[in-house]
C-alpha cells in the first residue's frame, strides 16, 4: 500500500478539526448547545481518524527531514517543538472536556475547555503549518 499520501490526509483532517473548533466556539459563544454539540463532535471524531492516519504513516515511513537552513529553519523547529509538546496533551484534555460536557457537568466542562479549546486549535492550526512547510516550500 502506498501511503505517501497521508501526510496531505493528515493535514487536511487537521484543517477541518480547526474548522470544527472554531465553529463550536461561536455556536456556544451564541448560546446554540445542541449545534456546539455536534460540531464537537465532529472535532473530536476528526481528530481521532487524524491519530489514527499519523500513527499509520509514521510506523511505516522514513524520517523526513526539514529541507532548508537557516532562519526558515529554526521557525519550521520552533513550531514543530511547541506543536508537538502541545499534541502529546490533546488527547487528555479533548477526553475530559467531552465527558464533562456530555455528562452536563458544565460549570467543569467550561473550566478545562478554556484551556483544552486553545491547545487544541493551536495543536490543529500548527500541523497543517508544518505540513506546508515541510512539503510545500
Amino acid at each position: 500500500m502506498n501511503f505517501s499520501i497521508l501526510p496531505t490526509v493528515n493535514a487536511f483532517l487537521n484543517g477541518t478539526s480547526a474548522t470544527l473548533l472554531v465553529i463550536a466556539y461561536i455556536m456556544i459563544r451564541q448560546g446554540k448547545r445542541e449545534a456546539h454539540k455536534k460540531a464537537m463532535i465532529g472535532a473530536f471524531s476528526t481528530s481521532v481518524v487524524f491519530l489514527i492516519s499519523y500513527l499509520t504513516y509514521h510506523f511505516q515511513a522514513k524520517i523526513t527531514t526539514f529541507p532548508h537552513e537557516g532562519a526558515l529553519k529554526t521557525l519550521y523547529l520552533t513550531i514543530l517543538g511547541t506543536h508537538t509538546i502541545l499534541a502529546v496533551t490533546v488527547p487528555f484534555l479533548a477526553v475530559i472536556s467531552m465527558r464533562r460536557g456530555l455528562a452536563g457537568k458544565f460549570p467543569a466542562h467550561k473550566a478545562i475547555s478554556r484551556w483544552t479549546l486553545p491547545i487544541w486549535l493551536y495543536v490543529s492550526v500548527t500541523g497543517v503549518v508544518v505540513y506546508l512547510m515541510l512539503y510545500h516550500l
